[in-house]
């Protein structure tokens, strides 16, 4: 692995400390769910019936886990060593360990263990191309994502939105709004050094600056989704799946219809890019 800078090492920091609450994190309340099932089914419409799959930013196997479950082999990478311990133990208590073809340390912006054209699809979900900095290094992060994947094998990149997080700032994070210089670096660069309250770095995309960045590659979009889909408020969220059941599962279809519309991609506060490799060229 190439010499990790400032943005690198808080970030594996940061996810070496949090393990358990990156593994709740995609099913520990209604709002959080949305995300991991809106992504599942567009796995599920999307990946080869089989393959081998490289889930690049993996965390702790969340995704990992559940598409061995499936019937796919899989690549865990990962840049935090913790992520990967605990991922091992689940793996193993799961039983897919056969599936699980390789667990590796390493960052999406270096993928030179990996031959080109290797895998049958590529996962990049859960954000791990919005800690990467600065602009250049998320660029070559995508086009390592793409370079190792076969031709027409479908990539999935998942981003964390700007608009999403401002639109959730009133009801999640006031306080990040005290700090008037962070509050305007976010506005008008999608740059936070106060990502969890500081203990991180977070760059926050709008659609049109990571559909520019993925157009720089030979590649064709396939389709974009708002993973939260017209749910802005956690709070509120959770707490309208909680007391109208029946009129939660009515709305959380709708929800997932309305995903794609460009409007709930951006406002969503993750955004995720389905694409294809284009040709065997780099």
């Amino acid at each position: 692995m190439k010499k990790k800078n400032k943005e690198t090492k808080i970030t594996e920091k940061l996810y070496n400390d949090i393990v358990k609450d990156e593994w709740k994190r995609l099913v520990k309340n209604p709002y959080q769910k949305l995300e991991f099932d809106t992504s599942l089914f567009f796995l599920e419409k999307y990946l080869p019936k089989k393959g081998i799959v490289l889930d690049a930013g993996g965390g702790p196997g969340r995704y990992t886990i559940e598409l061995a479950k499936r019937g796919y082999e899989i690549v865990l990478l990962d840049l935090a060593s913790a992520n990967l311990e605990f991922a091992k133990k689940k793996i193993k208590r799961e039983k897919v360990d056969d599936k699980v073809k390789d667990i590796v340390q390493g960052s999406i912006t270096d993928l030179s263990k990996f031959p080109d054209n290797s895998f049958n699809a590529v996962l990049c979900l859960g954000g791990p191309l919005s800690h990467v900095s600065p602009k250049k290094e998320r660029e070559k992060a995508i086009s390592e994502l793409i370079r190792v994947a076969k031709k027409n094998a479908p990539i999935f990149i998942s981003v964390m939105s700007r608009y999403g997080v401002l639109f959730g700032t009133p009801g999640g994070w006031p306080e990040e709004a005290e700090n008037k210089k962070n509050l305007i670096d976010l506005v008008e660069k999608g740059e936070d050094y106060n990502f969890r309250r500081g203990e991180g770095y977070c760059h926050f995309f709008t659609s049109k600056e990571m559909e520019e960045m993925l157009l720089k590659n030979d590649i064709k979009i396939i389709t974009k989704v708002g993973l939260k889909g017209l749910n802005i408020d956690k709070k509120l969220t959770n707490r309208f799946a909680k007391k109208l059941p029946k009129a939660w599962k009515n709305w959380s279809e709708i929800s997932l219809k309305m995903s794609t519309d460009p409007i709930v991609v951006d406002a969503s506060s993750h955004m995720m890019f389905i694409i294809k490799k284009a040709s065997l060229s780099r």
